[in-house]
């Protein structure tokens, strides 16, 4: 197996410095500037690496940085604008695509087999070792474990209303009491702590009598992988929860996002929920969390192995009796 080295790269922009420690040898140029944007929120594509170099020309996005024999600490000089920069001289489109959304799935698309990478499996170790839980509530024996993203999955963040309830997913809170009986519940969101924490505040899950979130895991949590479909994406490897907490593991855990890249590491583990937008429209009909109560419920009662279950058929999973 490729000898995995840690990389840090300390970029110069718009007069500060930023280091890029999340990076290893075995990483392309694109993950390099992936990592950049999390950090200036300059994108990609108007990202000018000066004095990133490759056999005497500008370093192409497919370029290994074991390639480059970066020195330690490497100076990166970068020029570039970012959004909000380049709309202070011009109209944002009404159609352009948002930063943090994620592309339209597209359910035909062959999965790409990543989740053994050593390059990727490197990254979650250093996420083990260097993310810092705030556990709310502890894990309880003999459980399993429910992930939950928050945006359309639980929550419209992008609709208007005057209470976080008209934006709330219906039957929210039944369907968290209910699987509470058989699964520790944990909350994985791509934002930041700070927003995870108001939104659960807003919709009243953070300290409901009837169940308990045993911790928040946000954005820095996740990990960013290099993928033939989508190009530099974060994901979220459940193997970051499983180091910390054994108990957990491919056979008794369950993720709900309405993004199935975003459990790519984890494909047998993942089940694409409904998108729940336009809430004004849809909280009236919409019963998916009603549904999959029920299926969460039959598998915690007649599964041992959720590694045997497909997810993609949750609506006609029958329990063997």
């Amino acid at each position: 197996m490729t000898n995995i080295k840690e990389v840090s790269i300390l970029v110069k922009w718009s007069g500060r410095e930023y280091h890029i420690t999340d990076l290893t040898d075995q990483d392309t140029v694109a993950v390099l500037r992936h990592e950049i944007f999390k950090k200036t929120q300059v994108r990609p594509e108007r990202q000018k690496l000066i004095n990133l170099k490759y056999k005497g020309k500008g370093a192409e996005d497919s370029v290994k940085l074991s390639n480059l024999e970066l020195k330690t600490n490497f100076k990166l000089m970068m020029v570039g604008s970012t959004e909000q920069d380049i709309e202070d001289v011009c109209h944002k489109p009404e159609d352009m695509v948002e930063v943090i959304d994620d592309f339209d799935d597209q359910d035909d698309k062959k999965e790409e087999c990543i989740e053994e990478s050593a390059i990727y499996l490197a990254k979650i170790q250093k996420r083990i070792k260097e993310y810092k839980i705030t556990e709310m509530n502890p894990p309880r024996p003999n459980k399993n474990l429910l992930v939950l993203d928050i945006d359309y999955t639980l929550f419209d963040h992008r609709s208007i209303a005057e209470t976080g309830a008209e934006l709330m997913r219906p039957y929210l809170h039944e369907f968290l009491t209910s699987a509470y009986e058989h699964y520790d519940i944990v909350i994985w969101s791509a934002t930041g702590m700070r927003w995870i924490e108001e939104k659960m505040r807003l919709l009243g899950v953070n300290n409901n009598p009837n169940y308990k979130i045993m911790f928040y895991l946000d954005a820095s949590a996740m990990i960013s992988v290099h993928t033939l479909d989508y190009g530099v994406i974060d994901v979220k490897p459940l193997a970051v929860i499983w180091g910390l907490y054994p108990q957990y593991t491919a056979s008794n855990t369950i993720m709900f996002d309405d993004i199935r890249r975003n459990f790519l590491m984890n494909p047998r583990s993942g089940l694409r929920i409904r998108p729940f937008r336009q809430a004004h429209l849809n909280r009236d009909k919409d019963t998916e969390l009603l549904k999959l109560s029920k299926y969460l419920n039959d598998i915690a009662i007649h599964c041992k192995d959720f590694t045997k279950l497909n997810h993609r058929k949750w609506e006609h999973y029958e329990p063997r009796k």
